[in-house]
Formats: structure tokens, sequence, C-alpha cells
């Protein structure tokens, strides 16, 4: 006889989706000062987010402007 055991849950502290899947306006460093890319700005698709270097995600716009960043003119 076969016995099946239940799949094991994850803790709930363990986050399984990456934060940029979560959240879609990229926050990166520039010569420019600290900016945010929302989607469908025209630098959006070639901004690439580097974590350590202190780049971030953010979900909102107003979380973004609350940290002190601005968005990009274009």
């Amino acid at each position: 006889m076969l016995t099946l055991t239940p799949p094991v849950e994850a803790p709930s502290s363990i986050v399984t989706v990456p934060e940029h899947q979560q959240c879609s306006i990229k926050g990166n460093l520039s010569k420019n000062g600290v900016l945010y890319h929302m989607p469908g700005d025209e630098h959006y698709p070639d901004t690439r987010i580097d974590t350590s270097r202190g780049e971030r995600w953010f979900c909102t716009e107003a979380e973004a402007q609350a940290a002190g960043w601005r968005r990009a003119m274009r």
C-alpha cells in the first residue's frame, strides 16, 4: 500500500516571489541623483536595478517620493 504525505508549507517569513515581480517602479542611481522610472517611461525597459549599489524597486509612486526619489524626466 502506498502512503502519501501532505506537502510541507513554507514558513510565512520566507519570500517566494522576487521583489521586482511584486513592484514595478524602478529606482536607480544616476549622475542626476536618485530617480524612479515608471512602466511606460522611455528608459524603463533599459533600466537595470542593482540592489548592491542601493538601487531598489518601489510599489507606488508615493513610496518612491516619500523615500526622496524623483521621477525621471523621460
